[in-house]
């Protein structure tokens, strides 16, 4: 079992920064993939980012170079830091662990936290 807990999100004008932040419970933290997805307004939940337990960071084209996920093991939580956010990104944002340890878009994600709000205001 892996419990998720986000934190973090809030409201922001476009072209500023918030710091997602993962906390998990259980023993096995180390070896999983965490995965940060959102749902935006009227879409579908799509693919942000994840870390698998080696640090390997994959990303989604559309934030690219603007979105930056860490791990920290010891600490067991995964940061989400976002960059000059756009009115786009707003959405509730999810982690979710993937026990394969495989993570990427297309992992089978097991465990979500219950989300977090991020409004981008333009």
């Amino acid at each position: 079992q892996v419990q998720l807990v986000e934190s973090g999100g809030g409201s922001v004008q476009a072209g500023g920064s918030l710091r997602l932040s993962c906390a998990a419970s259980g023993r096995m933290f180390s070896s999983i993939a965490v995965g940060w997805f959102r749902l935006r307004p009227g879409k579908v939940r799509e693919f942000v980012a994840s870390i698998l337990r080696n640090s390997f960071a994959s990303y989604a084209d559309s934030v690219e170079g603007r979105f930056t996920i860490f791990r920290d093991n010891p600490k067991n939580t995964v940061d989400l830091q976002m960059n000059s956010l756009k009115s786009e990104d707003t959405a509730v944002y999810y982690c979710a662990a993937d026990l394969s340890g495989i993570g990427g878009p297309r992992a089978s994600y097991t465990y979500w936290g219950q989300g977090t709000q991020v409004t981008v205001s333009s």
